[in-house]
């Protein structure tokens, strides 16, 4: 196979939502530093949801984004929390998401009454070689739509090769 056309894990990003509570942001970013080893980044509301009490750039949750060796590394605890099962919907041209309903389902995670009980999101993201000539800001270029990952079936191969993965329907 053609170098420039294997898929490779480009990040995995780990979002807890803590709604309109601030409060919640502290705790929030305790869990993921604990899960990960990394400082997580605030998220924050685009616009304004007053039926929710959420105005607009208030803190509505934390995220942490890992590359390269750790991305893997995660992604695997990550499946492992969900019994290595995907389901088919949740997987798009090149990228997948899956939530975790509590992160004591995580191996090595232990429940801290202090911090209480969270959530997480988990969203992977699929790339080839080459991708930054679209994305990068000088001599920009374009990529052919039979180099990008637009087939959901490469990303299922890729991660019943790599990860042991059970594609689920519904």
């Amino acid at each position: 196979m053609n170098k420039m056309q294997e898929i490779y894990l480009e990040k995995v990003v780990l979002n807890i939502g803590i709604g309109s509570t601030e409060t919640k942001y502290d705790a929030a970013k305790t869990v993921l530093e604990r899960i990960t080893g990394h400082k997580p980044y605030p998220t924050r509301a685009k616009r304004r949801y007053p039926e929710f009490g959420i105005r607009k750039n208030q803190i509505i949750g934390a995220a942490v984004t890992l590359r390269g060796k750790e991305a893997k590394e995660m992604l695997e605890k990550a499946l492992d929390a969900v019994n290595n099962k995907i389901q088919e919907k949740s997987i798009t041209n090149n990228t997948f998401s899956f939530g975790i309903s509590e992160y004591i389902y995580l191996p090595n995670m232990k429940y801290d009454p202090s911090i209480g009980m969270f959530g997480l999101h988990v969203h992977v993201t699929f790339a080839r070689k080459g991708k930054r000539v679209e994305e990068r800001k000088r001599m920009r270029g374009e990529v052919k739509r039979r180099h990008k990952i637009i087939k959901p079936e490469e990303i299922k191969d890729y991660l019943i090769k790599n990860f042991n993965t059970k594609i689920v329907s519904e």
